[in-house]
């Protein structure tokens, strides 16, 4: 992936996802904890991912913003596809894009037909900014071939800081329509809880393989333990990261801000 310096003519959609790539990409330091937790989501997936495809293979990056995701892996020798609501931001992916086959697709997943389903179709962040989940996760399995694989990734709302609501609990969620595919934190609508998935999965032709919780709140900077990143050494994180995840699965689903699940597309409808 190339790295770019911002430029005068640039659009403001360019300007506000280069914001956060100087943190998360390109080695920034102003939010440290949010940098090593990016990171550390991103790692989770990309091993996810390779345990999966083969060479060749094709990806469905979905609501991919700046494109991180497809970038990365196009890099490792997938065929990938590039999604995002706003079409203004596929220059700014075209800038960074150094190697590998990508191709772009903008527009609203809902809207989306291809000539035939993908091997993988990541979803990094985007469930909880949709009124229906359910519905965005039937979509999401349309467009993955049969036998093919889900990847998601979402905050867990499980935390025990979590504010958002419970999909499940939600009697109309027809509410909420005006606020989604709001972007960034302040548009989350519903906090995925590790328990509600496989139902969620299984109504969308889905079978839960694999499910990682990760980032505690040292690891991520929270509760004013950010400025320890400066001073601490990496595999001192790294190791505390550890001792969290390897706690009995209810702490582990108390402590950690994110969850990544590896879904397989388990029927043949069309």
């Amino acid at each position: 992936m190339k790295r770019v310096v911002a430029a005068a003519d640039w659009p403001e959609s360019w300007r506000h996802v280069y914001a956060f790539d100087r943190v998360e990409v390109f080695g920034e330091r102003s939010n440290p904890g949010h940098a090593r937790a990016y990171r550390n989501r991103a790692r989770h997936l990309l091993e996810m991912a390779a345990g999966v495809l083969r060479p060749g293979d094709r990806v469905l990056d979905l609501a991919a913003a700046q494109g991180n995701y497809t970038l990365w892996l196009a890099e490792q020798g997938y065929d990938v596809t590039w999604n995002d609501l706003r079409a203004d931001l596929e220059g700014y992916v075209r800038l960074k894009h150094e190697r590998g086959t990508v191709r772009y697709a903008p527009g609203n997943v809902f809207d989306l037909e291809f000539e035939r389903p993908f091997d993988l179709v990541v979803i990094t962040e985007i469930i909880e900014h949709v009124a229906h989940p359910d519905e965005f996760l039937r979509q999401v399995s349309r467009l993955t071939r049969p036998g093919g694989y889900v990847l998601l990734s979402t905050p867990n709302g499980g935390y025990f800081l979590s504010d958002r609501p419970r999909f499940t609990e939600t009697a109309d969620p027809s509410r909420f329509e005006a606020m989604q595919f709001k972007p960034d934190a302040d548009g989350h609508i519903f906090l995925l809880h590790e328990d509600e998935l496989a139902a969620l999965a299984r109504d969308a032709g889905l079978a839960v393989r694999d499910v990682r919780l990760f980032t505690n709140p040292l690891t991520n900077g929270h509760l004013k333990t950010a400025w320890l990143h400066r001073v601490l050494p990496g595999a001192v994180l790294d190791g505390v990261e550890a001792f969290t995840r390897a706690l009995p699965r209810v702490a582990v689903r108390r402590l950690h801000t994110a969850m990544a699940a590896l879904l397989q597309r388990t029927d043949g409808a069309s």
